[in-house]
């Protein structure tokens, strides 16, 4: 090395460490004011009784929806297991109600080593910022493809909901990797527990190729939220699930 290169990598420094996504996580929950991203009524009364009366519509619906489609659930978990090999369940890591992290579960859709496969693949995403969407992923199986159209591979996520990690109403729960990623304001996604369905899942899903629009769809959510907002976004969601629209 010439003198004036050593002088140049003296000056520079070493490179800075690479921070884990998870490391990363830790340190945008420690450090966000959440309560900055919620609507100036947050702090009122009416807010919080309704949020109580959220979660109690929460547990009777999502109870239900298990009990009732039990048969549904059994006959998708035979298919996904007699169809290629691998789990039935797969174990979706990501992130609720303040970056918590949580382990929810959907039927299986890909192949087995789908998240090994994915590096190799992200110079193909379709979705502008941090989410990874492909419409023709060679890495779903042919059943998966027919249980993604009609979200029924989504169903399991319903125990999520009884247990409280999620509701069945509220914005889209990222992975460390992506949240690491959003841009601040972004983050603000995780102010409230994040749901199944909401703005984004009804109005075309997938369609929407732009994550910032996505992600102001879920801060418009929740500066907008009442519960006739989440009743209204769950009668639209049936019609929505129904014609597979930007499904994949």
């Amino acid at each position: 090395m010439s003198t004036s290169a050593r002088e140049l990598a003296a000056t520079v420094g070493p490179p800075p460490a690479v921070v884990a996504p998870e490391e990363r996580v830790r340190q945008l929950r420690e450090e966000i004011d959440w309560a900055a991203y919620l609507p100036p009524r947050a702090v009122d009364w009416r807010w919080r009784a309704g949020q109580a009366v959220k979660r109690v519509l929460d547990v009777l619906l999502a109870g239900t929806g298990l009990v009732v489609l039990s048969p549904a659930l059994a006959v998708t978990a035979v298919l996904v297991k007699a169809t290629s090999p691998g789990p039935v369940l797969y174990p979706w890591r990501v992130l609720g109600h303040r970056a918590r992290p949580f382990v929810g579960y959907k039927f299986r859709t890909m192949v087995e080593d789908a998240d090994q496969q994915k590096a190799r693949m992200l110079h193909r995403n379709e979705m502008s910022g941090p989410v990874f969407k492909l419409r023709d992923d060679p890495r779903i199986t042919p059943l998966g493809r027919f249980l993604r159209r009609y979200s029924l591979d989504e169903l399991p996520q319903l125990w999520s909901v009884l247990v409280g990690d999620m509701s069945l109403v509220g914005p889209r729960p990222p992975s460390a990797e992506e949240f690491a990623a959003f841009a601040p304001w972004q983050c603000g996604k995780l102010a409230v527990v994040p749901g199944i369905t909401c703005i984004w899942q009804v109005n075309g899903r997938s369609e929407i190729s732009d994550f910032d629009r996505w992600a102001r769809l879920d801060m418009d959510y929740i500066q907008n939220w009442s519960l006739a907002l989440d009743l209204r976004l769950l009668a639209a969601t049936l019609p929505a699930v129904v014609s597979a629209r930007g499904a994949y």
